[in-house]
């Protein structure tokens, strides 16, 4: 069902006041006028800058009721309206600190409960009062299908054309390529890219591939909910972790058809716990590199809006611009810092645990093929609802490094200086560095760099000796607390190596 039929089901079911919030406002104010076409319905549109105007007519060109700018002179305007019609407000939250105005909006809904006409209220941000909130249903327009990206892509070349000419020269592959990148962006997003694309030297062709991958990183990003990762590095690149490597292997075909038709459903995602500096993050960049998938990363700090319900909203924008993304890998850092509180009574309301509720929700339901990767530090903050088998695949304990993962450790910072690991004794480094998680070697490593450079000297053993055993471990720092997590985990995880 697309955006107009999922309106029109709305007012044809009653609903008195529907709630719009987003920054395509062409786009919704295209759909209510579609959708007032099919039901023969009027449709009346106000705003501070035009008053009230005819909305079912080409909108810039229609005029404006006089003395209707106002908020308040618009409300009682659009209260007349005649039975059947559909009013648009834009940007009237703006307007609903002051308690006349939310007044005379109640009256309003209350009267097109009783006469078969609906509000429709447009904003760009989620200000709408408490007080009014049980009033409205909140109405979420989608995300651009494969085939409408197509139709917005051919749409923005064809208007640029006619202003400039274009060298549109892209193969069916290429712009199958294109489409499927465009996938979890807004219209205007993809327009915008698009636009983007073609300005520099008017062509669009194959190569405009990496452009555009580019453009929606940067789009991503300025929404500020997801980030966009880049993965350089594989999993060889990751020292020890031998039967996540071996888990991983065996799923990495797991999201073609083939598997699918075999009987397969594609993995759902690990919950990663460990040590600081065990490796986590660095395991959630080589699998997104191994299985060539993109990597967004959900900073869950950045969730909570300070309006009612604005943080559950962002949470459900995120998980349908990742779905929409998808096959993707959804990395969730720290995931015990951003619900800690579900697990207990906590000050905010009760908006942790509806968070934290929202997630599970998806976690367990999703049907599209998104891999979440979950790290975390301290288990006892985690409510337990999120150990559950079905959430995740696996469970993964990654525990400091034993005497052989700590040599190849070394080797990977070693060579990575752009030194030769023959000529340090690993045996002997491995030895002396027992307790060190994988960060803290590659301090170690670094460090040692330093002195060596500052001295005017080469990297030895010796000089990574001393940077070991200058800079004491966490498991030292801290020992009670990783004892205590490694305990947990021996018989609820399974063991990354």
């Amino acid at each position: 069902m697309d955006d107009t039929e999922k309106i029109k089901k709305l007012i044809k079911s009653g609903c008195a006041c529907v709630s719009v919030v987003t920054y395509e406002e062409q786009y919704i104010l295209e759909v209510i006028r579609m959708a007032a076409l099919d039901l023969k319905s009027d449709m009346w549109i106000w705003s501070v800058a035009d008053g009230v105007r005819d909305g079912i007519g080409l909108l810039d060109d229609s005029p404006m009721i006089n003395n209707t700018e106002s908020p308040e002179a618009g409300l009682n305007n659009l209260a007349g309206a005649k039975e059947g019609t559909i009013c648009v407000t834009l940007d009237l939250c703006e307007y609903l600190k002051n308690a006349k105005n939310q007044r005379l909006l109640r009256n309003i809904i209350n009267k097109f409960e009783k006469t078969n006409r609906t509000l429709v209220m447009i904003d760009s941000r989620d200000k709408l009062p408490a007080v009014l909130r049980s009033y409205v249903k909140p109405f979420e327009i989608s995300f651009p299908d494969e085939q409408e990206l197509c139709e917005i892509i051919t749409a923005t070349l064809k208007k640029i054309h006619r202003k400039k000419p274009l060298d549109v020269g892209i193969s069916k592959k290429g712009l199958n390529a294109v489409v499927r990148n465009l996938r979890g962006l807004t219209r205007r997003q993809a327009r915008e890219i698009i636009n983007d694309t073609v300005a520099q030297d008017s062509k669009f062709n194959d190569e405009d591939i990496n452009v555009v991958i580019a453009g929606k990183r940067r789009m991503v990003q300025q929404g500020g909910l997801l980030e966009y990762i880049e993965t350089p590095l594989d999993l060889s690149e990751i020292g020890g972790m031998r039967h996540l490597k071996k888990w991983l292997k065996q799923r990495e075909n797991s999201f073609t058809d083939e598997a699918e038709k075999f009987g397969l459903n594609a993995p759902r995602g690990v919950l990663m716990l460990g040590v600081q500096g065990a490796g986590k993050s660095l395991c959630a960049k080589a699998i997104a590199t191994a299985w060539q998938q993109p990597l967004l990363k959900l900073d869950p700090g950045t969730l909570y809006g300070s309006y009612i319900g604005e943080s559950e909203k962002n949470l459900r924008f995120a998980f349908q611009q990742t779905e929409m993304m998808s096959p993707v890998i959804l990395w969730i850092d720290e995931i015990e810092k951003a619900f800690a509180s579900a697990a207990s009574r906590s000050a905010d309301g009760g908006l942790s645990q509806r968070m934290f509720g929202s997630l599970l929700t998806w976690l367990q339901e999703r049907k599209e093929p998104v891999f979440v990767i979950a790290t975390a530090n301290d288990i006892e903050a985690l409510p337990p609802e999120l150990l559950r088998k079905g959430r995740f695949d696996e469970v993964f304990f990654i525990d400091l490094p034993d005497k052989e993962t700590r040599e190849q450790i070394f080797k990977i910072h070693i060579r990575k200086r752009h030194r030769d690991p023959k000529g340090f004794d690993l045996g002997k480094l491995a030895t002396v560095s027992e307790g060190y998680s994988g960060a803290e070697i590659e301090q170690a490593v670094i460090s040692a760099l330093h002195q060596a450079y500052d001295e005017k000297s080469e990297l030895d053993t010796e000089k990574i000796i001393h940077a070991v055993k200058i800079s004491p471990p966490l498991s030292v720092t801290m020992a009670e607390k990783v004892q205590q997590l490694r305990q947990w985990a021996k018989n609820r995880c399974v063991p990354a190596d």
